[in-house]
């Protein structure tokens, strides 16, 4: 008797965690570019972590998690400096000058690129199908967000800082969805909390100095989201559903944010907000549904390995 190799499909938990965390991001962009119009972006980007440190260390204490295995800390570190502190700090200078639904171009390049760090650090191996599918996803994605912002024009520091952060949280995720298998997802993010909060402390004491804090209720609960939700409790949900994974297929409910993130510009900020938002937001979200469907390949050395042993049980 003879057994096929079983080809595992995306898991739908895995894509509703992933798409509930991706909602809680969604706001990221335009409560950072509320909060700069009066705190200093240094505040902002480390004293959201900081914040964010405090719940963390207070949930890993009461819940009395053993300290990971130190070969685990320099793949936390890795975490930290993309999601902690490359991500928020790069953001909250970029848009300092650049409008949140001209960030969102950039941040449509990040399904991409999570996706690219998940295959070479995850070794997945999704087929051609899902590349082609997650390239028109990447270019349907900016070219949306490119009507709204009026396009990358030439190149300034606010898009290289963009791009830079996009690279971070790329990396950051692609090893949080890793680590989250072995740790558990809020305690992968907790960890790297923690492990970042020494600097974003110290960072936020130098920025306090400079320029003491001053902001309208409205600012100082977009910091607060920005320091619990996208920060931490966000994160609950990304990292689970890229844990249950295939990650390179969740990682594509991503071109769902630049959507989500230009509507709560237009409806937060007074950003334009047009029939061609909806017209292609509704061809990036399809886009995102053909590509979490594709099917995903395993490792040919592990699908042999699984035909040879299924077929010894069935000989």
């Amino acid at each position: 008797m003879r057994f096929r190799p079983v080809v595992p499909s995306p898991s739908a938990p895995g894509l509703w965690w992933g798409l509930l965390g991706i909602a809680a991001f969604s706001f990221t962009v335009p409560f950072t570019r509320l909060a700069v119009g009066a705190l200093s972006p240094l505040f902002i980007g480390s004293g959201r972590a900081v914040v964010a440190a405090i719940l963390a260390a207070a949930a890993l204490a009461l819940t009395r998690q053993r300290l990971p295995h130190r070969a685990l800390w320099g793949r936390l570190a890795l975490v930290a400096g993309g999601v902690v502190v490359g991500f928020p700090l790069l953001t909250s200078f970029a848009l300092t000058t650049t409008p949140a639904s001209h960030g969102a171009v950039v941040i449509a390049l990040l399904p991409a690129a999570t996706a690219t760090a998940a295959v070479l650090r995850g070794r997945e191996r999704p087929p051609l199908a899902f590349w082609l599918i997650t390239g028109l996803g990447a270019l349907a994605a900016i070219g949306f967000a490119s009507m709204q912002s009026g396009g990358f024009g030439q190149l300034h520091w606010a898009d290289v800082l963009l791009l830079g952060a996009v690279v971070a949280a790329a990396i950051g995720y692609a090893e949080g969805g890793l680590l989250a298998r072995e740790l558990g997802a809020w305690q992968t993010v907790s960890w790297a909390l923690v492990l970042a909060w020494p600097l974003m402390l110290f960072l936020t004491m130098l920025s306090v100095a400079q320029q003491p804090p001053s902001a309208t209720p409205g600012q100082w609960a977009a910091f607060a989201y920005l320091g619990v939700i996208s920060m931490f409790l966000g994160f609950f949900a990304w990292y689970r559903g890229l844990a249950i994974g295939p990650m390179a297929q969740v990682s594509q409910i991503q071109l769902v944010q630049p959507v989500l993130s230009i509507c709560w510009a237009g409806l937060l900020l007074g950003e334009t907000l047009t029939w061609a938002t909806i017209v292609g937001g509704v061809a990036v979200i399809l886009c995102a549904g053909a590509a979490v469907r594709v099917r995903h390949r395993p490792a040919p050395a592990l699908a042999t390995r699984s035909a040879s042993s299924l077929q010894a049980l069935g000989d």
